[in-house]
């Protein structure tokens, strides 16, 4: 396209190229230092910022350790025994003093006497039956007693077959008897006991 067919006016966009200008900026030789001092930047300030890393690592890993051993020995602490009771309506949860072990003041009764084995016992036969206080005193004899005699007797003063014992200490040993020979009429005379227990079969006894 030549200049004559170009419809647009000139500018500075259209101005040649200045070929006897200079064509770059021509700099000077870098000194030794000048090349240097970045790599020892780097190999100053790059072991400074280590340290000073590892040691605010350090100090905040005291101060946590710090802390939570701080946190587990004055965290939340169990209520003692004599803190309110929040679930029994603010009751105190005191232990309850041990009950003292129940006392009788009732007097313990005295043992009952034994019967005395060694009592004389004299069995007599006033029911004119053969061989029946012989056969009476084989049973107190079997029972424990060891003074048994048996005679035979008319039973007079006497209405029913009876244990006959001297005195009130005799009364355990008289009911031995009875209890033995199925005798139910036990009675304290003197006169017909003598010193011991004496026993009068009478008419209808059967033992």
């Amino acid at each position: 396209m030549s200049k004559a067919s170009y419809p647009h006016p000139t500018d500075e966009f259209d101005a040649a190229d200045d070929h006897d200008g200079p064509r770059g900026v021509h700099r000077s030789p870098r000194t030794t230092w000048s090349k240097l001092w970045p790599f020892l930047v780097v190999l100053v300030a790059f072991p400074a910022l280590a340290y000073g890393l590892v040691t605010w690592i350090s100090n905040s890993d005291t101060g946590l350790s710090g802390a939570i051993s701080g946190l587990g020995a004055t965290g939340t602490t169990e209520p003692t025994g004599g803190s309110t009771d929040v679930a029994t309506g603010g009751a105190t949860d005191t232990a309850a003093p041990p009950a003292a072990a129940p006392t009788s003041d009732a007097p313990v009764a005295p043992a009952a006497p034994a019967a005395d084995l060694t009592t004389p016992v004299g069995v007599l036969n006033a029911a004119n039956v053969s061989g029946l206080a012989a056969t009476q005193s084989k049973k107190l004899e079997a029972g424990g007693f060891t003074k048994v005699t048996a005679t035979n007797g008319t039973g007079v003063g006497v209405k029913t077959t009876t244990v006959f014992y001297a005195t009130e200490a005799q009364k355990v040993t008289a009911d031995a008897v009875a209890q033995l020979l199925g005798i139910t009429t036990v009675t304290m005379s003197p006169t017909q006991a003598k010193s011991g227990i004496t026993v009068v079969l009478l008419p209808g006894f059967k033992g």
